[in-house]
């Protein structure tokens, strides 16, 4: 945790095959996703319904792993498009039979939906709903008679209706319970820190215990309250497995500090007998159920290495009492307030939607953006590149830098998708002779699509933008279909849609990320300082928990803010000053952890220092802060110059970087002495 955070550069061919590498869970969902594909083809076909390349690829965004949220989310958009179609049908008596009115209402029912995308809970499915308001209104366009309409109306809706109905039937038979999601989960951390504590783990597993201390304990809590939702889960088991999540958080961050640090790694018999205990107690959790009264037994040769006891004390104390909940009154007592990055809990709206101008900037660019598109396949009479309207609601997002990385990878994924479409249409589609072949065929580009798509958010764009760009010209109608013409119209109009994004959301009000990544940097600094007063485990682990997750998040920003354009970059200072900031607060987790509630004046000297650091860039030395009252406590003594270390480790590797940088500027600017 030692090194500067944050260089996340384009992944490259090796890292490619790394992150398509199957996963736990990867399999299964994507699996799904192609059948309820398939099955919404199958419908469309059927029923002669049109844009059914529009109505697959929305199967995309209505799965996530569980069976619940699998279900909740397909209805909650139902009944949110339902709302909303309704709502067009009202302007639809007004501007039926006036372009120009239609074309405003389109624009103003745009701009209000991705206004709320923007500053509401609606953020994960506007996009999809303005993109429908947008064909609806279209549709009034092609067919400016009322029944005809009303018709074009219906299948806007049926667009999403059919997906929907296919995804709640695949879901509540083939989705997993949330409840053996977590415990899934639960045994997968517990297996990865064994193989991590008595160091058989390989690179794969070492990358997979990183991943799971970065992602926290937010999703395992998520799933374990819907197990309760859907009665899985008695009263006692989801206290328990709570309790479970938190103390496989506290024995990832002892066994992190005990594998890279020296001072306190544990004796080999005495690492294996942890070990064992915890692949004993993963096969419980495998198995549906949950260790309780867990007994560890240690080897008379437990080292007393101050790090290596403090670190051995941990990590018993969290597997013996690993189910047990505490008390109703302690638990509450300690129950951590909400994080300050968070946006308040209730309200449908975020905080700053009325203050933050960069709502309604959002809103007006992709309107802007969609309705330039409209216009323009309208105007040339080019219907075949409508893909470009549709685009634009599916790649805008609200900072530049985010917007242009996966558009970098839509545009990838449309090209991949696109070739691969058009091979199948000249090579596969003469030889197959019915609908049942077609819906193979769909099947297969879904999966391979998918595969990348519920892969890491570092490819997932890409595997969307294959799924769109592949239905869109192997799924033109209920029958195959041999037009290449049709391919390659949409092709273009999905390239055009991301061009037109990418000038507008960089040179019209350009948002950088930088904000973001310093309001998450105090944000995060803040809840380290309350983790280092934490006195008791159980606030300690769930801030702990959320800290991490929170670091994860900042290293994925830092790593794409190289997207933004020179002119919305900050310099490069900042974005140095800001990854060794980052990496300092990756170098103190393990550390403050351990020390949480007994060296509290010390810790808090080392983040005021990281924070001034943030502040004005300054060098603030830690070591001139008031002497611990605890410092004689040897154990804290050690992980205290541990952090010190780490530190002093990050400042030569930023300043090796620095005077790197200086010196290929000095290269470039060198005067030719040439005669």
């Amino acid at each position: 945790m030692a090194s500067l955070a944050g260089d996340v550069s384009a992944p490259g061919p090796r890292e490619i095959v790394k992150l398509l590498a199957p996963f736990p869970g990867r399999t299964a969902i994507v699996t799904r996703i192609a059948l309820i594909c398939a099955l919404t083809v199958l419908v469309t076909s059927a029923y002669g319904t049109p844009e059914a390349a529009i109505s697959a690829y929305v199967v995309f965004f209505l799965n996530k792993p569980d069976r619940v949220t699998s279900i909740i989310l397909p209805i909650a958009l139902l009944v949110l498009v339902t709302t909303i179609v309704g709502i067009v049908m009202i302007f639809a008596i007004l501007c039926i039979n006036e372009p120009a009115l239609r074309i405003a209402s389109m624009a103003l029912l745009s701009f209000g939906l991705l206004f709320m995308t923007s500053a509401s809970k609606l953020k994960p499915v506007g996009a999809i709903v303005a993109m429908v308001v947008g064909f609806g209104l279209d549709e009034l366009g092609l067919a400016p008679v009322g029944e005809a309409a009303t018709r074009g109306l219906l299948y806007a809706w049926l667009m999403v209706a059919i997906p929907v109905g296919a995804a709640i039937l695949v879901n509540l038979v083939f989705a997993p319970s949330p409840r053996r999601l977590a415990g899934k989960s639960l045994a997968r951390r517990m297996r990865l820190a064994a193989r991590r504590l008595n160091g058989t783990a390989t690179d794969a597993e070492r990358a997979a215990f990183e991943a799971c201390l970065r992602e926290g304990d937010h999703e395992i809590n998520t799933w374990l309250k819907l197990s309760k939702v859907e009665g899985t889960s008695t009263q006692d088991d989801f206290a328990a497995l709570r309790q479970a999540s938190a103390s496989t958080t506290a024995i990832l961050i002892a066994t992190d500090l005990a594998a890279s640090e020296p001072g306190a790694r544990l004796p080999d018999a005495c690492a294996a007998k942890l070990a064992q205990t915890m692949e004993q107690m993963a096969a419980m959790l495998d198995a549906g159920g949950y260790p309780v009264d867990v007994a560890v037994d240690l080897p008379e040769t437990a080292s007393n290495a101050p790090l290596a006891a403090l670190v051995l004390t941990d990590l018993r104390a969290a597997l013996e009492h690993f189910a047990e909940p505490a008390p109703e009154a302690e638990a509450a007592k300690s129950a951590p307030a909400p994080a300050e990055h968070a946006p308040a809990r209730g309200g449908f709206f975020d905080e700053d939607a009325l203050t933050n101008p960069d709502h309604v900037r959002y809103a007006l660019k992709t309107t802007a953006a969609a309705m330039f598109c409209y216009l323009l396949y309208q105007q040339l009479d080019w219907s075949g590149i409508h893909t470009c309207f549709i685009t634009c609601y599916m790649v805008s997002l609200g900072t530049t830098a985010e917007t242009i990385e996966k558009l970098t990878l839509r545009i990838a994924g449309c090209l991949i998708g696109a070739v691969l479409g058009t091979a199948i249409i000249v090579f596969v589609m003469p030889t197959l002779a019915s609908a049942t072949e077609l819906l193979a065929l769909v099947f297969v580009g879904a999966w391979l699509s998918a595969w990348v798509a519920m892969g890491s958010p570092r490819i997932a764009y890409a595997g969307m933008q294959i799924a769109f760009a592949f239905f869109l010209c192997v799924i033109q109608g209920p029958a195959p279909g041999f037009d290449l013409t049709l391919a390659r119209d949409r092709a273009i109009g999905i390239l055009i849609g991301n061009v037109v994004v990418y000038l507008i959301f960089t040179r019209v009000w350009p948002v950088s990320i930088a904000s973001q990544i310093d309001t998450a940097l105090k944000a995060l600094v803040a809840q380290w300082t309350r983790i280092a007063h934490a006195a008791d485990a159980a606030t300690r682990r769930a801030l702990a928990a959320g800290a991490l997750a929170q670091y994860g998040e900042l290293r994925q920003n830092l790593g794409v803010i190289h997207y933004e354009p020179s002119w919305v970059r900050p310099a490069p200072a900042w974005i140095a000053s800001r990854r060794r900031a980052l990496a300092e607060l990756g170098a103190a987790e393990g550390p403050l952890v351990l020390t949480a509630g007994r060296a509290g004046a010390a810790a808090d000297a080392r983040l005021r220092a990281l924070a001034q650091r943030i502040d004005d860039g300054e060098e603030v030395n830690a070591r001139t802060a008031p002497a611990n009252d605890n410092a004689a406590d040897s154990r804290v003594s050690a992980l205290l110059d541990i952090i010190d270390a780490r530190f002093g480790q990050i400042a030569l590797e930023a300043r090796a970087a620095e005077i790197s940088e200086d010196l290929s500027a000095l290269k470039e600017t060198r005067p030719d002495a040439r005669p």
